[in-house]
């Protein structure tokens, strides 16, 4: 990769990064992110990184602002370090869901997290299965937007599902779960829901057959597991064979894996752009997909100036 790439990371998800640069055959960065007694953030670059092409990963993993903080002044902290470049590498994105306005006076927080992004010096993001598409609008720098598509695929091949069926649990996730259903001509259903509230949902009913099949719920994250539970219920009672459910970022907050564990889901596929602790880890229905060589070969093309548009899939 040559002496001139660097790759750091914060203390949001130190294995990952680790993952990524095994994969690129370099060392991790040498980089201190503390904090002071009264809990400020307190960051310093150990090697020299002039004229560099830097790389930070840092998902915004909880605590969430905490781990931005600590992205946005290791940012400060490289640009003051004369570097070529900086590209802030961002497996989850947070605040994607405020990506609009909802109702009066509120924020649109992703376009604010954006904004402090740009601002404390990345030249470029890259990041992976972002909530909504319109997110990469909110950057007046490149993004590079990735799928976890890929490494779920590849696990659903290995597997080998039966007469699988790709169900959306929202309407809001229809395009992902086409794009994912027409990659192995797999078939696809909608569940068609009303949310009564924050982090509530209401099944309502299913658009397209599961009777018999082996049914995949495809989501982007799965947080407090209102929406994949109640739709693996409504599977269930529409008479599918085995449920599984699959998603990018397992952000898994409040009682989500008390949920997961009392529904007859089989398993959930999950990747590592989150890092699962304790009780997480010890889920006998969660399966964990690495993302470290898709992020890996993102940086390696990024870093030569060569496409990484086949990576988009």
């Amino acid at each position: 990769m040559g002496d001139n790439l660097k790759v750091f990371a914060g203390n949001s998800n130190p294995e990952l990064a680790m993952e990524v640069c095994q994969y690129l055959g370099i060392g991790l960065g040498d980089i201190e992110v503390s904090t002071f007694s009264d809990g400020e953030i307190q960051v310093k670059i150990e090697e020299n990184i002039r004229g560099a092409d830097v790389f930070l990963i840092q998902s915004c993993s909880p605590p969430v602002n905490r781990h931005i903080m600590e992205l946005l002044i290791m940012m400060d902290a490289v640009k003051r370090s004369s570097p070529r470049r900086i590209t802030a590498v961002i497996p989850y994105y947070g605040y994607a869901r405020q990506d609009r306005k909802m109702q009066s006076r509120v924020p649109i927080s992703a376009k604010l997290l954006a904004d402090l992004i740009t601002t404390a010096g990345a030249d470029r993001v890259l990041t992976m299965d972002l909530h909504v598409g319109q997110i990469q609008g909110f950057f007046n720098i490149p993004l590079d937007h990735l799928y976890g598509t890929p490494v779920i695929l590849d696990y659903v091949d290995a597997v080998g599902y039966e007469n699988l069926v790709v169900v959306s649990p929202d309407a809001g996730g229809v395009e992902r779960a086409r794009a994912f259903a027409k990659r192995r001509q797999f078939n696809l259903a909608i569940i068609d829901k009303r949310r009564e509230g924050p982090n509530q949902a209401e099944v309502m009913n299913i658009i397209g057959n599961v009777k018999g099949h082996d049914v995949l719920l495809l989501d982007d994250m799965i947080d407090t597991a209102g929406t994949i539970v109640q739709g693996a219920k409504a599977c269930a009672q529409q008479g599918a064979k085995r449920v599984r459910a699959a998603c990018t970022h397992a952000t898994l907050s409040g009682a989500a894996l008390d949920r997961l564990s009392a529904v007859e889901l089989e398993e959930v596929i999950v990747t590592n752009t989150i890092p699962l602790h304790g009780k997480e880890q010890q889920c006998p229905k969660l399966k964990v997909l690495s993302v470290a060589a898709l992020l890996g070969e993102a940086v390696a093309r990024i870093h030569a100036e060569e496409s990484v548009s086949s990576l988009f899939v």
